[in-house]
């Protein structure tokens, strides 16, 4: 019998099976700092710089996402967190037009979680939403296999608004995660947006260079009741 542990795991696999002749659509990397000094959990101080390495990327097969962020918090020594999440377009996988009203597509979705000391596996669903001024709106439903508390459920939505004001570009983009709770575990809401001013423009950059602020509302962090993050932090994010 297959454990749901591995469910992941195979889907990985065919991820990068069929990526061989599979069309690459659009990718992108970007390397951002925070600097924050309200976060809960990781620090006695509250204080803690983060640097993060992102990349996504659209394929005719569906998308991935990953991103590692390093954990500098004062106090205490640095730690990593990373994720990695591909979806698989049931669109490409069957050969049938999924786009119905608000839905452009419908994946098979999954996330591997990784840092120190733990490692977590997601599966589930995912919708690829049409919402009118977003660049993208994506709905993913799972189920989390954890590695060191009780099994639960998650939703995580995500987000990118682009907008301009006179010569300024500005993007709105996020996340938000809710987690169901367990034995181990109050149930998590995460909801984390970023605002961010295109200064690459203005200094005759071809790919942005944002400026702006990231805010952290987390309710029952990490899982444990009535900690609660509120947190403002320093956003410098390059693109290239």
């Amino acid at each position: 019998m297959i454990r749901k542990r591995n469910i992941l795991a195979l889907m990985l696999g065919s991820t990068l099976a069929g990526s061989a002749s599979a069309e690459m659509l659009w990718s992108d990397f970007s390397l951002s700092y925070l600097n924050g000094r309200d976060y809960e959990v990781v620090t006695p101080s509250g204080k803690m710089e983060t640097v993060t390495f992102e990349h996504a990327s659209g394929h005719s097969w569906g998308d991935t996402f990953l991103f590692i962020d390093r954990l500098m918090p004062d106090e205490r020594d640095s730690t990593f967190y990373g994720e990695f999440a591909p979806r698989l377009s049931l669109s490409s996988l069957s050969g049938r037009d999924l786009n119905a009203g608000p839905i452009q597509d419908v994946l098979l979705a999954g996330t591997w979680e990784m840092g120190d000391g733990f490692d977590n596996q997601l599966y589930g669903i995912g919708f690829a939403l049409k919402v009118p001024g977003f660049r993208y709106f994506n709905l993913n439903l799972y189920k989390a296999s954890n590695d060191k508390w009780d099994d639960d459920e998650q939703l995580t939505l995500s987000w990118a608004y682009p907008f301009s004001i006179d010569n300024a570009d500005f993007l709105l983009d996020g996340f938000l995660d809710w987690s169901s709770s367990s034995d181990t575990n109050a149930s998590e809401m995460n909801f984390t947006p970023q605002l961010k001013w295109n200064a690459g423009k203005h200094l005759g950059l071809k790919a942005p260079l944002y400026v702006g602020m990231e805010y952290s509302h987390w309710n029952n962090k990490f899982g444990i009741q009535d900690r609660n993050e509120r947190n403002a932090s320093l956003l410098l994010k390059w693109h290239f």
